[in-house]
């Protein structure tokens, strides 16, 4: 059975839950009550806050931020710099003026289904599911839910077409 790897410079929560075989590179931070797959890869400086879930064989790239409220299904790529959100309306204080405190935040969920791959620098707004196997391009801001095997890009994303579960442009009945 394969070790788990963790660079000496990572943060890993005694709390987290760490799948085997998945590698956890330099700088990067896994928060409380946070589960990872088996076999997944953990970039360079990639943030994981408390409670996310993460399935096996998942490619998170250097830099991406996952936010509470987030779920990522088995075989999904995050590449570089994705940022996945948890707030449509952010304050650092009340409407009173005191610090937000954490009973303050009205957390939003988003769910990336199996197989899909979100594109580098795309941001994912809460609330929004990306669907099996679905394609974000790089940049693109995701503002609603995107069908399974859908191709969205641009800001807002917007759908442009279908993808194989290779990644192509859809050859037709979806079989590549």
């Amino acid at each position: 059975m394969s070790e788990i790897f963790v660079h000496e410079t990572a943060e890993i929560s005694e709390e987290a839950k760490i799948g085997t075989g998945t590698k956890i590179w330099g700088q990067s931070q896994v928060r409380e009550n946070s589960v990872i797959g088996d076999n997944c890869i953990i970039g360079k400086g990639v943030y994981i806050d408390f409670g996310i879930s993460i399935g096996k064989n998942v490619k998170i790239q250097n830099y991406a931020n996952i936010y509470h409220g987030s779920k990522i299904e088995d075989d999904v790529f995050v590449g570089p710099g994705v940022m996945i959100l948890n707030d449509k309306v952010p304050r650092s204080v009340t409407s009173t003026g005191e610090l937000k405190g954490e009973n303050d935040w009205k957390t939003g969920e988003v769910l990336i289904k199996k197989g899909a791959s979100l594109g580098a620098r795309s941001i994912i707004l809460p609330g929004v599911v990306v669907g099996e196997y679905a394609m974000i391009a790089a940049g693109a801001v995701v503002t609603k839910d995107v069908p399974d095997y859908g191709l969205v890009m641009g800001n807002p994303a917007v759908l442009k077409g279908s993808v194989c579960k290779c990644g192509k442009k859809k050859c037709g009945d979806g079989e590549c």
